[in-house]
C-alpha cells in the first residue's frame, strides 16, 4: 500500500465498520448508503491487500489484520477529532444518560457519591447501574451496550487495543466471618484452619473456579470452596447466617451494615492485589460527554484523589 495515493476518507468507513459492526449501521452512522460503504470497503480490501472484514450472519468481524490497524488508525482519527471538534459539554445543563456496568460491591461505592454530587447541580443526567460481566468487556464496549465498565478485569487475556483504561483503587481484602464463628476467637488463624473451613465466594461472570482458587492452584492449594453466588450482599448475608467464610473486600462489613455481625481478619494466604479499573472503547476518547464522565470518575475515585473506607 502506497500511502500518498491513498484516500484518507476510506478510513473514517474502516473506523465506523470497526466501531458499529455491520456495513448498515456503518453507513448509517455516516450519513452514506450501503452501496457506498460498500464500494469503499472495497476500496479498503484492494489497499491494503486484505479482506479486512468478514461476514458473520448480519454483521461482519474483523480479520487479524484490521485488528492490527484499528489500535494506531483509530487513535490518530480519534485524535485529529479532537483537534478539530470544539464541541462541550455542560453537565448543568445537558440531558444525557450514562450506562455503566459495576458489581453490587463497586456500584455501592459510585452510584451514591455519583448522585449526590450531581443530582441537584446536573437535573438532566441520569445514571443507569447495570451487572457486571467484566469477562465479557471487549463485547459490551464493542457493541455499546454500556459506556464504562468498572471493575477488575478477570479475562486470562489481555484487553483488545481498543479498550482504554485507566487504574482507580486498590480493594483492601480480609477473610470475613460472623463474628461469633469459631475461628474469630481461635487466635491466629492458621492455614489450615483457613483452607478446611467452608468457604463462599463471588463469581460475577458465572466461572465455576473463582480468581482466588487460581492462586490456590499456583501454589498447590485448595480449599474447601461450597459455593458461589454472583452477588456481594448475597455472599455477605450467607456469611452473617453461617459458618462460611470469605475472602472479600474488608470494608464489606461497615457497607451493607453488618460491621456489628461480621469481622475481617487476615487472611493467612493473601491473592495478588486487586485493583479497580476504568474502561472505555477507544471510539468515545474524544466524545465531550464520555470524556466528561470519565474525569468526574477519575477525579471522585482515583486512588490520588479520593480515600475508600
Amino acid at each position: 500500500m502506497n500511502f500518498r495515493t491513498l484516500d484518507l476518507n476510506l478510513l473514517k468507513v474502516f473506523e465506523a465498520l470497526m466501531s458499529e459492526g455491520a456495513v448498515t449501521r456503518a453507513a448509517a452512522k455516516l450519513s452514506l448508503t450501503q452501496p457506498a460503504v460498500s464500494n469503499a470497503l472495497s476500496r479498503l480490501r484492494e489497499a491494503f491487500d486484505d479482506p479486512l472484514f468478514v461476514r458473520n450472519g448480519a454483521g461482519v468481524t474483523p480479520t487479524q489484520r484490521a485488528i492490527a490497524l484499528w489500535g494506531p488508525v483509530g487513535e490518530s482519527l480519534s485524535r485529529i477529532r479532537a483537534a478539530l471538534d470544539e464541541e462541550t459539554f455542560s453537565a448543568e445543563t445537558a440531558q444525557a444518560s450514562f450506562s455503566l456496568s459495576m458489581s453490587d460491591y463497586v456500584a455501592g461505592i459510585v452510584m451514591p457519591r455519583l448522585v449526590a454530587r450531581f443530582g441537584v447541580s446536573a437535573p438532566g443526567l441520569r445514571f443507569h447501574s447495570v451487572p457486571n460481566m467484566l469477562v465479557d468487556a471487549p463485547t459490551l464496549l464493542e457493541d455499546n451496550r454500556v459506556d464504562c465498565l468498572m471493575g477488575v478485569y478477570v479475562n486470562e487475556t489481555l484487553p483488545p487495543a481498543y479498550i482504554r483504561s485507566r487504574s482507580l483503587w486498590t480493594v483492601d481484602y480480609a477473610c470475613l466471618m460472623r463474628r461469633d464463628h469459631p475461628l474469630a476467637s481461635a487466635g491466629r488463624l492458621t492455614t489450615r484452619r483457613f483452607l478446611n473451613a467452608p468457604h463462599v465466594d463471588i463469581s460475577l461472570a458465572g466461572q465455576t473456579l473463582p480468581s482466588f482458587d487460581i492462586f490456590l492452584a499456583s501454589r498447590g492449594l485448595k480449599r474447601n470452596l461450597v459455593t458461589t453466588v454472583n452477588h456481594y450482599t448475597v455472599a455477605s448475608e450467607m456469611i452473617r447466617a453461617s459458618d462460611l467464610i470469605a475472602v472479600m473486600p474488608r470494608d464489606l462489613c461497615e457497607r451493607f451494615g453488618m460491621s456489628g455481625e461480621l469481622v475481617g481478619v487476615r487472611a493467612p494466604l493473601e491473592a495478588p492485589e486487586r485493583v479497580i479499573s476504568l474502561f472505555w472503547h477507544q471510539r468515545n476518547e474524544t466524545v465531550p460527554a464520555h470524556r466528561w464522565l470519565r474525569e468526574q470518575l477519575v477525579g471522585m475515585f482515583g486512588e490520588r484523589d479520593a480515600r475508600h473506607p
